[in-house]
């Protein structure tokens, strides 16, 4: 089921890049791409952090 989503949310960044209007919509469309891996990397950062802190508590 999350790889039929995922599917369906593809987007293609070169088109919506060719057809912007100006370089602030280009900018805003590489913001949105880019923004869920920087999220998904600090909650992994985070995570890790805490099952470190975890550890040298044992």
């Amino acid at each position: 089921m999350l790889l039929l989503i995922t599917l369906l949310q593809q987007t293609n960044i070169d088109e919506k890049i060719k057809n912007a209007p100006d370089n602030g919509y280009m900018i805003g469309v590489w913001i949105g791409y880019i923004l869920p891996f920087v999220v998904f990397a600090g909650l992994a950062w985070l995570l890790y952090r805490k099952a470190k802190k975890r550890q040298d508590e044992l």
